[in-house]
């Protein structure tokens, strides 16, 4: 299956049933991994700017695209190519901004972050012990609380609806897909352990409720609350 289409596949899907406004948090396009360079200064691949540039041409032309990334340019640039790519293609375009809580803000210590990944054997296996509360908190931050943070994000882009059928697209990292699926939607890595390129997860608005799905599962409803 090439990457992005099922997460084109859910936006269709719930534009469909009637959804005029949706807020898809998705993982950037295909990325390089230089050796010595800084992982969020890593760039997209060419094949990566082609992906996201089809993407775009293959939503929903009625929708009118808006973009929020993470800092990194891998993020920005895949949001950017969607955009055109959905322009070139006949849709409607605005804005492209970087919002700091869609990058790796949950990272205390990227050093001791790296540095524990490779001793749990990758991302999966330290992710699990992440969600499981096996990492210590000068590293990264509770993964609930991560996950409710970004989340409550994606509801406030909900609140800013404009008169057209609206897509935002939330650009992050796998690392937040993971942890949005995990905590949020219960789809753990046991499950689903892969999240790949141009993987999304919807949020949207029905009936004076707000849900998120992704295209594992039907939609659940959002609860992003702190605990007391």
């Amino acid at each position: 299956m090439t990457p992005g289409e099922t997460t084109v596949g859910l936006v269709e899907q719930l534009t469909n049933e009637g959804v005029d406004h949706i807020v898809l948090l998705m993982r950037h396009s295909a990325r390089e991994y230089a050796p010595g360079k800084h992982d969020l200064l890593n760039p997209l691949t060419d094949e990566g700017r082609d992906l996201a540039r089809d993407m775009g041409k293959r939503l929903p032309k009625g929708l009118v695209v808006r973009g929020y990334t993470s800092p990194a340019e891998r993020c920005i640039e895949t949001a950017g190519l969607i955009m055109s790519g959905h322009e070139a293609a006949g849709g409607q375009i605005l804005r492209n901004r970087v919002v700091e809580a869609l990058g790796v803000f949950y990272a205390l210590d990227q050093m001791k972050m790296f540095k524990s990944m490779r001793d749990a054997g990758g991302i999966v296996s330290f992710l699990q012990r992440w969600f499981d509360g096996g990492i210590a908190r000068d590293i990264l931050m509770p993964a609930d609380l991560a996950a409710r943070l970004v989340g409550g994000v994606a509801k406030e882009k909900l609140s800013q609806t404009g008169d057209d059928p609206q897509l935002d697209l939330l650009v992050s990292h796998d690392f937040t897909l993971y942890t949005i699926k995990d905590q949020l939607l219960k789809q753990g890595t046991h499950r689903y352990p892969d999240v790949h390129c141009l993987d999304g997860v919807a949020f949207f608005n029905r009936d004076g409720k707000t849900f998120i799905q992704s295209h594992h599962e039907p939609a659940i409803e959002l609860d992003v609350s702190l605990p007391v």
